[in-house]
């Protein structure tokens, strides 16, 4: 009589190493589109998730909203290495960009509430032609952020 632990290689068990890929970064998931259904308790955990990802990762989050007057973006980037200032910029097609920097604790309450909101600022019904995408927040690398800075081609 036999056991499995005799005889592993008769149980497909692959025994090359797994690599990790590395187009699959541990906060490339973090997105969310409002409205959304989850609880206030998920979306606590979810912008501290973002927030830890922003102090320790190349990367940005970015809020992205479009109604009839055209797209606004919010950007919230980390300001320092310790994960307290953050940056936070928000374009308006009309009004173009503007700057400041804020705290973990306003960052943190500005998401949630801004996550949690039941209808998506962009479906409003009032105007005649509404947009009837949601508001999409994600993380993703900073490079990929808008800005309203000019870049040189090298």
């Amino acid at each position: 009589m036999t056991t499995e632990r005799q005889h592993p290689r008769d149980r497909g068990i692959d025994r090359t190493p797994t690599h990790r890929q590395l187009s699959k970064q541990p906060w490339s998931g973090l997105e969310l589109r409002v409205p959304n259904d989850r609880s206030r308790e998920s979306l606590i955990s979810f912008v501290e998730c973002v927030l830890v990802e922003l102090t320790h990762a190349d990367v940005g989050a970015e809020y992205r909203s479009s109604n009839v007057w055209g797209v606004k973006l919010t950007q919230y980037i980390a300001a320092d290495t310790v994960g307290e200032r953050f940056e936070k910029r928000h374009y308006d097609e009309r009004l173009g960009w503007h700057e400041q920097t804020m705290s973990r604790q306003d960052v943190r309450d500005e998401l949630i509430n801004r996550l949690a909101r039941p209808a998506s600022l962009a479906m409003n019904q009032s105007h005649t032609h509404p947009v009837e995408e949601p508001d999409t927040f994600r993380v993703k690398p900073t490079w990929q952020l808008r800005t309203g800075r000019r870049t040189s081609k090298r």
